[in-house]
């Protein structure tokens, strides 16, 4: 599962992502409202842990914004105000549950799974482009009739990918969306997964979907016939 932890206090943060890690889940951190907004909106998280005071903007707001852009990724509003008005006003901006500080750590993971089994039903559409099918309410990536198996870097590449077609991606970019902000990933990583990824999309068609542009990255297109 990959969660987006928002939390101002960098040592609850870290507490959070070191048990959530521990459970096997990918874990990507921000501790500012505005950085959370630009990430939950450009990225897939199956659950968002959201404190409510967050410099920039509040948990709240935060909140908001990405419901009124109509994403619908759980929310999981996490903090010490726990004053009557405060849940309220958290729910009716759309956030999904409410969790108080201090918490137990298992009943965290509860509300997480919980809040993840429901994800699903909300995901976007499949995505296509040309004959490439990609969808992420079961994670199925095709292309004609042939199904593509992918490892789960491949997949959050392509996914990454296929969610921008036609754009110019710098590798930078891409390397924060599919490892995080915090890993030391080398150029020639990149290209490693893009070549395997490759092989697997453009093998054997005619119509070739991932391009390589020369000294900025890579983008997902359908070339125009001639």
């Amino acid at each position: 599962m990959r969660v987006l932890v928002v939390e101002d206090e960098t040592k609850m943060a870290a507490l959070l992502k070191q048990g959530l890690e521990e459970q096997n889940h990918s874990v990507e951190v921000t501790h500012d409202g505005r950085t959370a907004l630009e990430l939950a909106s450009d990225y897939e998280f199956d659950v968002i842990v959201l404190d409510v005071m967050l410099p920039g903007l509040d948990g709240f707001e935060v909140a908001r914004r990405l419901r009124k852009s109509q994403r619908q990724t759980p929310i999981l509003m996490l903090t010490a105000r726990d004053a009557i008005p405060d849940v309220a006003h958290g729910l009716d901006v759309g956030v999904d549950d409410y969790l108080t500080k201090p918490f137990a750590f298992p009943e965290l993971l509860a509300r997480i799974r919980a809040l993840a089994r429901r994800s699903p039903a909300m995901l976007p559409p499949q995505l296509s482009v040309d004959d490439l099918i990609l969808d992420p309410r079961n994670r199925r990536v095709a292309r004609g009739e042939q199904e593509i198996h992918l490892t789960a870097t491949e997949y959050r590449l392509l996914e990454f990918m296929m969610r921008r077609p036609g754009r110019v991606l710098a590798r930078a970019s891409i390397i924060e969306a599919v490892w995080g902000f915090n890993e030391n990933i080398e150029d020639n990583t990149l290209e490693a997964f893009v070549s395997s990824l490759r092989n697997k999309i453009d093998r054997g068609f005619d119509q070739k979907l991932i391009h390589t542009i020369r000294g900025v990255g890579y983008c997902v297109r359908q070339m125009r016939s001639r």
